[in-house]
């Protein structure tokens, strides 16, 4: 498995890349964003929303833990860190096998309901203003996915 380490010099930056990975994704596509607090995870996702078409304002789901966004495609955005003391199916599979695309924060807190094949995305702070990032794409698909984004 080929993993990807990359320094992100501004938020912009950050978003600029997510948008370009919005632009590809499909239905049923799952992203999981892990990482420091503060380091990107919902500017991350407000790049992906807008390379999927999503016009809507996108901000995090910390206490309604799902937010579902119009565009392209749907995208739910997930803030899964509330659930840390439950494991009860809450209708995951519905969105990771459904129509749009879904993006997980603090998503190692859902693991055994995870999807095999799915798109990891660890974010870091480094330095004062750059993040770290280390997408692990698991499976074909996303392989793919980041040969076509980070290797072109």
């Amino acid at each position: 498995m080929k993993r990807y380490e990359l320094i992100m010099h501004s938020p912009e930056e950050t978003m600029h890349l997510a948008s370009r990975f919005g632009e590809q994704l499909k239905a049923k596509d799952v992203i999981t964003l892990e990482g420091d607090l503060g380091a990107g995870k919902t500017t991350f996702t407000k790049g992906l929303a807008k390379g999927l078409g999503v016009r809507k304002t996108v901000s995090s789901p910390t206490f309604t833990i799902v937010k579902e966004y119009k565009g392209r495609l749907p995208l739910y955005h997930m803030d899964v860190y509330r659930l840390e003391d439950t494991m009860e199916d809450l209708g995951f599979d519905e969105y990771f096998h459904g129509d749009g695309v879904t993006v997980i924060e603090w998503a190692h807190l859902i693991e055994p309901q995870l999807p095999p094949e799915r798109l990891n995305i660890y974010l870091f702070h480094h330095g004062n203003d750059e993040r770290k990032l280390v997408i692990e794409p698991i499976g074909e698909r996303y392989e793919q996915l980041c040969k076509g984004i980070l290797e072109s």
